[in-house]
C-alpha cells in the first residue's frame, strides 16, 4: 500500500511538495489511478502500465477500456478516469494558438495537423478557415470515421466558412492505414467543395491527405 511508503515519498506529496514535472510516469498514473487492490498499491499498478507500454505513451494513449481493466486492480471506473485524463492531454496538445498562423503551402498545413491526424486509428475531416492573407482564422473536425458524401456536406461547411468570414478554405483528412492515395470518396467530395466554392466565392484552395510520413495534395497534383 501507498501507506507503507514514507509521506514525503509518495506521489501527491511529491507533486505538491516539488512539482508535477517532477514525477515519473507511473507516479502520475498513481495518483489518477488513486488507491491500489489487496496486493498491490497504486505505484505498482501505474509501473506495470507503463512497463506494458515499452515506457512508450504514445502507446499508453491508445489503450482502450478493456485493455486497462486486464491490469490487477483497475476496474471500469479507474479506467475511465485514465481514458479520460488521457484524451484531454491529447486535446490540450492539439490547441494551437491561431494568431497570424499562415498555410500558404501544403507543408504548413501538414505541419499544424500532423501531431493530431498521423496516428490517429479513425478518419477526421477537419476544415481550416482563412482569411485574405491566408491566415487561420479558425478550424474545425467536420466528421469522425469513414468519410462519405453524407457526412461532408458541402452546405455545412460553407455555412461554417461564412459565419467565420472566411476568405477560402482548406479541407485536411488522415487515412488511419498510413496510405495517402486518393478514394473516389476523396475525390468525389473534393470536386463537390471546390464547385460549391467557386459558386459561393470561397474557394476551396487544397485538400489534403495526411498519411505515415507522406501527404497527398490535391493543389500539388494539379487535382483543383
Amino acid at each position: 500500500m501507498i501507506k507503507n511508503i514514507p509521506f514525503s515519498e509518495q506521489p501527491r506529496e511529491r507533486l505538491i511538495t516539488k512539482g508535477v514535472a517532477h514525477l515519473s510516469n507511473s507516479e502520475l498514473l498513481a495518483i489518477l489511478i488513486r488507491t491500489g487492490s489487496i496486493k498491490r498499491n497504486a505505484i505498482d499498478i501505474g509501473a506495470e502500465i507503463i512497463s506494458s507500454c515499452n515506457d512508450d505513451l504514445s502507446i499508453l494513449g491508445e489503450l482502450t477500456m478493456e485493455e486497462l481493466c486486464k491490469f490487477e486492480g483497475v476496474g471500469e471506473s479507474k479506467a475511465c478516469q485514465l481514458l479520460a485524463s488521457i484524451e484531454l492531454g491529447k486535446r490540450l496538445r492539439q490547441v494551437k494558438p491561431l494568431r497570424n498562423i499562415r498555410m500558404s503551402s501544403p507543408s504548413e498545413v501538414v505541419g499544424f495537423f500532423y501531431a493530431e491526424l498521423a496516428d490517429s486509428k479513425v478518419e477526421k475531416f477537419i476544415t481550416v478557415f482563412l482569411n485574405t492573407k491566408n491566415e487561420v482564422i479558425n478550424w474545425e473536425v467536420i466528421s469522425i470515421g469513414s468519410l462519405n458524401a453524407s457526412i461532408v456536406h458541402p452546405r455545412e461547411v460553407f455555412n461554417r466558412a461564412i459565419k467565420r468570414n472566411a476568405a477560402s478554405l482548406i479541407a485536411v483528412h488522415n487515412h488511419p492505414s498510413g496510405h495517402i492515395d486518393p478514394s473516389k470518396e476523396d475525390v468525389n467530395i473534393t470536386k463537390r467543395l471546390f464547385e460549391a466554392g467557386q459558386l459561393i466565392g470561397i474557394p476551396l484552395i487544397d485538400h489534403i491527405i495526411i498519411g505515415k510520413e507522406k501527404y497527398y495534395s490535391f493543389k500539388e497534383e494539379n487535382q483543383l
